[in-house]
């Protein structure tokens, strides 16, 4: 009997002894490759996930570790973290809301009120005026004095037919000889008071000054005193500023809320206390083949010539009537290449990103068409810091996974 028991004994301690083996090699590899779960990733590129410390190959950032599979799809902060990231919410709520689409403009200077002016006859520059560019000039001030000896026979041409005229009053001839060697000086831009000035001195000279037929800027020199120029020469260019056009770029998606004659904004850059209204003039009808965009194009004032051409102008159009709709302030909606998103607060310190679709927008305010209901808590400042906590811990894109 004892026999048995001893042999008993035996094959007992000989089956349960593999066993406890067995069971301490497999809690040595669970904790084996418990160890082995420990990755790290780069805060600003999660893509990056190595199995232990390094730097990122993209930025050079020191890696961080994190747990790669935590599936939970929100963050826990307490009070001293939510001061610390200056957390803001509020509750989502229908609102009054104005749409306007913002389009990227410009000034540019209006050609119609720019003036070239040329040579009328051929000679030498001989007293600029002006000698430099962004002069003002006014109407009927000096431009220039040229040398031609062409205007001088036209000059004496038109004082024999005036004295032919005083000494044969009644022949018609000599009026049409003078009416015609009149109009040639007018024609080589004389004008009435240099002729009048002609015929009461009696005396001609090679040496005629011409003046600005309009107002404007001097935008352009094209002589130099002492420079020979051909009859039709360019001489300078005058820019009027007191009208600007505006052109701004319009996407073919916003191109059917466009007519001619349609009142819209314009905010010049740094002048946003002062909107103006501009009436919609001309809309190319062509896109342009590099940008794939549309112009449209306006006319606005420039008091005072304030503003100068190159200035960028935002252009807000159409303007329609007030809607009540869910809206959120901007930056409480993160954007990037997987879409929009924004956090939601399902408990208190308890933050969960939220894939939204969004609408029409503003400057400070956005539409949200989806993802979110009436009521819900939303993060309105420091989502960024959000965004970036959640990839820094969890190693991946908030919205990775997300459809709407």
């Amino acid at each position: 009997m004892k026999k048995k028991q001893i042999l008993l004994i035996i094959f007992l301690a000989v089956a349960v002894i593999p066993i406890l083996f067995t069971a301490c090699t497999k809690k040595a590899e669970t904790k084996v490759t418990q160890e082995k779960v420990q990755t790290y990733t780069c805060p600003m590129h999660p893509q990056i996930v190595k199995n232990g410390p390094g730097t990122c190959p993209i930025c050079s950032m020191d890696l961080v570790p994190f747990e790669k599979n935590n599936a939970q799809d929100f963050l826990i902060l307490g009070a001293s973290q939510r001061a610390l990231a200056n957390l803001n919410t509020m509750k989502v709520g229908e609102n009054e809301f104005s749409h306007s689409s913002r389009l990227n403009g410009r000034l540019v200077t209006n050609p119609e009120q720019t003036v070239y002016v040329s040579s009328r006859v051929a000679g030498r520059i001989e007293v600029l005026y002006v000698k430099e560019t962004g002069v003002p000039i006014r109407k009927g001030e000096p431009l220039y004095k040229i040398y031609s000896e062409q205007l001088s026979s036209l000059q004496q041409e038109y004082l024999i037919a005036t004295a032919q005229v005083s000494s044969f009053p009644e022949d018609k001839r000599f009026y049409q000889m003078k009416n015609a060697a009149r109009q040639k000086l007018l024609l080589y831009g004389q004008s009435e008071a240099q002729l009048s000035d002609l015929v009461k001195k009696q005396k001609v000279s090679p040496y005629v000054t011409y003046f600005a037929p309009n107002s404007g800027i001097i935008a352009e020199l094209s002589v130099t005193e002492g420079q020979y120029v051909a009859e039709g020469s360019s001489i300078m260019k005058l820019e009027d500023y007191d009208r600007l056009w505006v052109e701004a770029d319009v996407y073919p998606s916003d191109a059917d809320k466009i007519r001619t004659g349609q009142k819209v904004q314009v905010i010049v850059s740094g002048y946003e206390d002062q909107p103006q209204t501009m009436t919609v003039d001309f809309i190319n009808p062509a896109l342009q083949t590099s940008k794939q965009i549309m112009q449209l194009r306006g006319t606005i004032s420039n008091p005072n010539n304030q503003w100068q051409a190159g200035l960028q102008a935002i252009v807000l159009l159409p303007f329609s009537g007030q809607k009540y709709i869910l809206a959120l302030p901007v930056d409480a909606v993160i954007r990037d290449g997987n879409g929009s998103h924004v956090w939601v607060e399902i408990e208190k310190g308890k933050y969960q990103p939220r894939m939204v679709s969004l609408g029409a927008e503003t400057f400070d305010e956005v539409e949200i068409t989806g993802g979110l209901k009436n009521g819900e808590t939303v993060v309105v400042s420091g989502a960024y810091l959000l965004y970036s906590e959640f990839i820094l811990k969890k190693g991946k894109n908030p919205m990775s996974g997300m459809k709407m």
